[in-house]
């Protein structure tokens, strides 16, 4: 036998993805969650949330998740045009052919 295949490796990889992921989903939420709180709640005197706590908390959520998408859309751009400089010069220095 050649290499250390360890069998059922893919699994284990493709487990600790999902627990990567979900763990950064819950980052992400939880900053959403405090600091929309933080910005918006402000009257403790009442068990109600108030219309004007909910309209700023239903607002912080919607800027925050459209700053996010927006983010990544253009984190993923950049990778893009990296990868094809990459490829550009890769092809260039003759380490891969045209």
């Amino acid at each position: 036998m050649s290499g250390n295949v360890v069998p059922g490796a893919d699994a284990i990889n493709a487990d600790a993805e999902q627990v990567k992921s979900f763990r950064d989903f819950l980052m992400s939420y939880n900053k959403l969650s405090e600091l929309c709180f933080k910005d918006c709640i402000w009257d403790f005197t009442s068990r109600t949330v108030k219309a004007q706590e909910d309209r700023c908390a239903l607002n912080c959520m919607e800027k925050y998740l459209k700053m996010n998408q927006r983010i990544s859309q253009r984190f993923q751009e950049f990778q893009i045009i990296a990868n094809e400089n990459a490829m550009a010069a890769a092809q260039k220095s003759g380490a891969i052919p045209r």
